[in-house]
């Protein structure tokens, strides 16, 4: 579904990603884990388009997108869920969702979204800004699907969130997996989250990858060895 060959990613005369190769596959969810500063959160930024590719090559599907500006890139379907939500507080759930649609939605996409997310049925009339962490990650991830992605990408999307609520986002992105038949990729620093979600994890290390294992070869001792590096 989504492929990236020999990416090489930088801040100014920084390079912070080197030479990174990986692929995801449909219906697959793959986490990236890494500690804070490693790379994790500039790979992802270069994969929506946020951050340019100085070297390489990122498809999706048949189509190479490398060059491509953000809002080209969620045209062609690939969806963003950035690290601290970045919801609109002055706006209500329901008009965060609607951000990201291109017109109106189906009541099968209402139903569809609060099904997934209960609560933001609950609240659809409550100001973002007025929603916890975890209710707000929830409505995040809502927004995204609805521009109805191919690829949809989290950058940390545990980060301040009670135990509960994580387990809620584990299920609920599995579920939309299963349902909608995309792939997630998602980076991270919870092991026992990573254990309960991932098909695959990548661990990355000052913007290359030193371990790689499918989720029935996990050793969740030796990923959080490498995490506490």
């Amino acid at each position: 579904m989504l492929s990236v060959a020999n990416l090489n990613v930088g801040y100014g005369l920084s390079q912070v990603i080197h030479d990174v190769s990986f692929k995801v596959n449909p219906e697959e969810i793959l986490v990236i884990m890494g500690r804070n500063g490693m790379g994790k959160t500039t790979l992802l930024k270069s994969l929506i388009g946020i951050l340019p590719a100085r070297e390489g090559c990122i498809r999706l599907g048949d189509r190479e997108v490398t060059a491509m500006a953000p809002h080209e890139r969620v045209r062609e379907g690939i969806a963003f869920v950035p690290q601290g939500r970045l919801i609109f507080p002055s706006l209500t759930v329901e008009e965060n969702i609607l951000t990201g649609a291109k017109g109106r939605l189906d009541k099968s996409v209402w139903d569809e979204i609060y099904a997934l997310f209960p609560v933001l049925s609950e609240m659809r009339k409550r100001k973002g800004g007025n929603l916890s962490g975890g209710q707000q990650q929830q409505l995040a991830i809502a927004r995204a699907l609805v521009t109805n992605p191919k690829v949809l990408v989290l950058d940390e999307p545990t980060e301040g969130i009670q135990p509960s609520i994580i387990k809620d986002i584990a299920r609920a992105l599995k579920e939309i997996r299963r349902a909608r038949k995309i792939a997630v990729i998602v980076s991270e620093q919870v092991v026992s989250f990573m254990m309960d979600l991932c098909d695959r994890a990548l661990v990355i290390e000052r913007g290359r990858f030193v371990h790689e294992a499918p989720r029935e070869h996990l050793d969740a001792d030796k990923v959080k060895s490498l995490l506490s590096v």
